[in-house]
């Protein structure tokens, strides 16, 4: 066997690691980042890139079908499922080539192609070569995680990773699932023109539940049955599934399972490493260090919240915490959550129930979309500003439930980040008209509120009257 050695190997090449791997170039030392399946990771192939790229595809369709609601006469599109694959895949391919094998080993990194475990703390088999490092990130993401279903495992079926391959408009999708990937793919397959029926309890049960509410009446209105049960079991026969929940039997010609993600531990021969992990991921302090304090891990793998972002943040700060002295934290309070639904659903920090279950007395308030003029001009009403905030002023979580608002959560993610207060967004001038002309609405009326009521509002209105009488 060959034998190289490294300072930093970087198992796992999707956001996490890629971040990582550059960072590190940076720095100046030697990296190797290894691979097993693709580099890019499910955000690339299976994931972010081809779901937006759907979800594209699918707002033209709907586009054109209620284009008579602007004034526009309308169309029924006639969706060819093969072309739309194609345009995922001439999507993914674009985001994918900067990140292609010859094209990061340019930037001075070692690639490796292939499956790693450990052999020791500091030693990889990957094929047939032995790697060795000083230090180790872990970032192996996460795979599909399969509900207790009986029958499952007996019929066809598709998950996230094979979902966007589908060169075929079923007559009728089966969901089981309600999180992000579930609500996504259902609007979209139904906004493409397949009836669908989506199988869940409830709708983002890790959302504001105001959240579920609103979107439960866009996909009413736009025709997604909702079964509010848990499925049971499920059987195929002549080409057609059939799920069993306590609510009946619904049938369909494709079924789609998105019942979430579990980390990618399997096969890495952690215990040889001396790294403690569970099925629920590996065990990490707030500064991304394993039990094996120079082997660190990041994104998916470790356990905590799903997104391509964080992960991202993660891989750097790893490396940061690594290579340079002094620790950061690899844990934000802050960290945004999106469905990229139609109206969008956007998260920033903690629920209000999330804030109090954790002790903290807090105060929530709201503004319906309807008053965000931006929102009433296009037509997009469905929807609301959330915003949680300490007795203090001190903003702790906000929810943004309309067309935009991935876009315009971002002023709060900076102001929970920073330690702002709810005067500090209302004092920020927003162009207008704009859905961030929401936030700063809402938090003026909070401010107003606040500042004039109780004693500090007295002496306020005390100060107004003297005004006019001199």
């Amino acid at each position: 066997m060959s034998r190289c050695d490294y300072d930093m190997a970087i198992v796992g090449a999707g956001a996490s690691g890629l971040i990582a791997a550059d960072f590190a170039v940076k720095l100046g030392v030697r990296v190797v980042l290894i691979e097993k399946d693709r580099i890019g990771g499910d955000c690339t192939w299976t994931g972010c890139v081809p779901n937006k790229s759907l979800i594209k595809v699918a707002s033209v369709a709907h586009a054109m079908r209620t284009a008579e609601e602007f004034g526009i006469a309308a169309s029924t599109p006639v969706v060819d499922m093969e072309r739309v694959r194609k345009y995922l895949r001439k999507t993914i391919r674009q985001i994918y080539e900067p990140t292609a094998p010859e094209a990061l080993r340019a930037k001075g990194m070692d690639v490796m192609l292939g499956a790693a475990r450990f052999l020791d703390p500091h030693t990889l088999a990957v094929n047939e070569s032995r790697v060795t490092a000083r230090h180790v990130l872990i970032n192996t993401g996460a795979v599909p995680r399969m509900p207790e279903v009986a029958g499952l495992d007996a019929v066809g079926f598709m998950t996230y990773r094979e979902i966007f391959e589908n060169d075929r408009l079923p007559d009728t999708l089966l969901v089981i699932g309600g999180g992000p990937v579930g609500c996504e793919i259902a609007q979209c397959y139904r906004r493409l023109g397949a009836a669908v029926t989506l199988i869940a309890e409830r709708l983002l049960p890790r959302e504001e539940p105001e959240a579920g509410v609103a979107l439960e009446r866009v996909f009413e209105k736009e025709g997604i049955v909702r079964v509010p049960a848990r499925a049971t079991r499920v059987f195929e026969s002549d080409g057609i599934t059939t799920v069993e929940t306590a609510a009946g039997e619904h049938r369909g010609d494709q079924l789609l399972v998105a019942t979430g993600r579990r980390p990618q531990v399997d096969g890495l021969g952690l215990e040889a490493a001396g790294v403690r992990f569970s099925e629920d991921g590996i065990y990490i302090d707030e500064y991304l260090r394993t039990t094996a304090l120079h082997i660190f891990a990041a994104g998916d793998v470790a356990g905590g919240p799903q997104y391509s972002h964080l992960a991202g943040w993660q891989g750097f700060h790893a490396v940061r915490n690594a290579l340079l002295p002094g620790k950061s934290r690899g844990w934000n309070d802050a960290t945004p959550a999106v469905t990229f639904t139609a109206p969008e659903i956007a998260r920033a920090g903690w629920t209000e129930r999330t804030a109090r279950e954790r002790g903290e007395d807090v105060t929530a308030e709201m503004l319906d979309l309807s008053k965000v003029d931006r929102a009433v001009s296009e037509n997009d009403c469905i929807g609301f500003i959330k915003l949680v905030l300490r007795r203090d002023g001190h903003l702790v979580g906000a929810t943004f439930v309309g067309e935009r608002a991935s876009e315009a959560i971002t002023e709060v993610v900076l102001a929970i980040q920073r330690g702002l207060k709810i005067q500090d967004v209302a004092s920020v001038l927003h162009p207008y008209p704009t859905y961030g002309t929401g936030v700063q609405l809402l938090a003026t009326q909070i401010s107003i509120q606040r500042a004039t009521s109780g004693i500090a509002g007295k002496v306020l209105r005390t100060a107004a009257r003297l005004s006019r009488m001199t």
